[in-house]
């Protein structure tokens, strides 16, 4: 195996270029892997981020809905209250137009009594004394 000359150089300078290449591509490599890396840290860090808005999100949310119906339980009580008391005052009223009604019936029961005691005490009057029927006008 015989070599021509110069060939041993040529490989040498072969050999280097090879080295070089295999430098620059190595170099290359790890640039390639440390964008690689810094663009997985930079979406981690936005997942995380996002994971917490939306952990705040639901918080505020489930907050809302717990607020709203505490709310709406406060307005239903309130609103048997309210309608407890117009069963009260309507219970009232009801007494109160009945006891009217009663008092109503008595006042007439009391006038008509009164009239006939009025008729009775003139009938007497007029009876027992014709002579008073002129001095009872004047009194009338």
């Amino acid at each position: 195996m015989s070599f021509a000359p110069g060939s041993g150089a040529a490989a040498i300078n072969l050999v280097h270029q090879a080295a070089e290449l295999f430098t620059n591509m190595e170099g290359r490599a790890r640039d390639t892997e440390t964008r690689a890396q810094l663009l997985c840290k930079n979406a981690l860090e936005r997942l995380e981020l996002a994971e917490k808005r939306i952990e705040t999100a639901e918080r505020e949310r489930r907050e809302a809905i717990n607020e709203a119906h505490q709310k709406l339980r406060d307005a239903c009580k309130t609103l048997e209250q309210a309608q407890l008391r117009i069963v009260t005052a309507e219970d009232r009223l009801t007494a109160v137009e009945f006891r009217a009604q009663a008092a109503e019936a008595e006042a007439r029961e009391a006038k008509q009594a009164l009239a006939l005691v009025e008729e009775a005490i003139r009938s007497r009057l007029l009876s027992a004394s014709p002579k008073a029927g002129p001095s009872l006008g004047t009194v009338v």
